[in-house]
């Protein structure tokens, strides 16, 4: 991985774009009906940017761009509940990944990653909502959000991917110089 940048007034820049594109993200995503008619089942693609923020920035990063999401998105819709959702499963589903990328990276994949923090997400939501309504017959569902994590995970680490090819390596790290202009790897050894 490349070294971490020190904080400076770029980085914040970045940080609050990525935290924009999150909830912009989030919000349009709200509008749509669920996936495969699944209550609350979606994409998930306003999570890639937690995941940009991580593998770039680092695990602290990545939580400010997760609270900004889930404060803001849940003050936006005006729904509280979601909040309780959206942060239990997003807290899981990040640390899940700061896990597989610190320590494992190099044995799992990107796909991988965010696969595996896609049904923890989606998993603890659904425990989270059985826990809330006191109806654990709803772990009935766990198979379909499973599913659908698996799905969703792989459809955001397939984009985060592309950007990763995509963004120049500059924005992020302002004095790193490339050795090969052509490369086209994402930072942080991700592949």
């Amino acid at each position: 991985m490349y070294p971490k940048p020190r904080f400076s007034g770029r980085r914040l820049a970045v940080l609050g774009i990525l935290a924009a594109l999150s909830l912009a993200v989030h919000t349009i995503e709200s509008a749509f009906p669920p996936l495969f008619g699944i209550p609350g089942a979606k994409l998930g693609l306003s999570n890639l940017f937690s995941m940009l923020a991580l593998v770039v920035y680092g695990p602290f990063d990545a939580l400010l761009i997760l609270l900004a999401r889930t404060l803001l998105g849940a003050f936006i819709a005006g729904n509280a509940s979601s909040l309780l959702f959206s942060l239990s499963g997003g807290g899981a589903a990040l640390l899940v990944s700061i896990l597989l990328l610190y320590f494992a990276l190099p044995r799992v994949s990107y796909l991988a990653v965010n696969i595996a923090a896609a049904v923890i997400h989606n998993t603890v939501q659904v425990a989270v909502f059985v826990w809330e309504t006191s109806t654990p017959a709803n772990f009935s569902l766990l198979p379909y959000f499973a599913l659908v994590g698996v799905l969703s995970g792989a459809a955001v680490a397939a984009v985060g991917l592309l950007l990763f090819r995509r963004i120049p390596e500059r924005i992020f790290y302002p004095d790193h110089k490339r050795s090969d202009p052509q490369r086209s790897d994402p930072p942080g050894g991700i592949s």
